[in-house]
């Protein structure tokens, strides 16, 4: 479906309509919730003092798996939205958000495939999920991926995604106003529009 036509204020509430009627489901396996998830990503890339996009990125990063209430999707066995990291890619793109956004949605899923090819002890700290996740996200990457991923200029910001990920799973956090994001994407989206 396209977005784009949609006004600034309509993208708004149908993205963050997902995370209000959905966000409080289960996130795959984890002791918290998506809406959870996402915010502890957020709050994580804020506290190391990252600008608007990355933080955007880090709320973002997992909307794949809410799209399978707006389209047709494909799941990993229950653990989620296959290929969420393109799905929730193309979406944002769609959405107008500047390409760093998007490119660093897709990357958070190549960089586990990527720790996990370089530092074979990284498997092990993964949750069970996460591994489960991994065998349908293609598998540790080759040598070749591997190489291509490093000259990738979002490769440092990827790698630090991949660990606000990880992290982002903390119970009984409490969850900060999403008006905070929602005035954060709507910045973004206005620059984005006027550029």
């Amino acid at each position: 479906m396209n977005y784009s036509s949609l006004s600034i204020e309509q993208k708004l509430d149908l993205i963050f309509g997902l995370y209000k009627n959905h966000g409080h489901e289960d996130y795959i396996g984890e002791p918290v919730s998506q809406i959870e998830h996402m915010c502890q990503s957020a709050q994580l890339a804020e506290k190391e003092g990252f600008d608007s996009e990355v933080i955007l990125a880090a709320f973002f990063h997992d909307i794949g798996h809410l799209l399978n209430h707006l389209e047709n999707t494909e799941s990993m066995g229950g653990f989620g939205v296959k290929r969420h990291e393109q799905i929730g890619a193309d979406f944002l793109r769609n959405l107008g958000f500047p390409d760093k956004i998007p490119q660093l949605v897709e990357n958070h899923v190549q960089a586990k495939r990527y720790l996990t090819f370089r530092f074979p002890e990284y498997l092990e700290k993964l949750s069970e999920a996460s591994k489960k996740t991994l065998e349908f996200q293609g598998g540790p990457m080759d040598y070749d991926e591997a190489l291509a991923f490093e000259n990738d200029p979002l490769f440092d910001i990827s790698l630090l995604m991949r660990n606000w990920d990880e992290e982002a799973k903390d119970e009984n956090i409490p969850l900060p106003d999403l008006e905070k994001y929602i005035s954060l994407a709507r910045e973004v989206l206005y620059s984005s529009s006027i550029n």
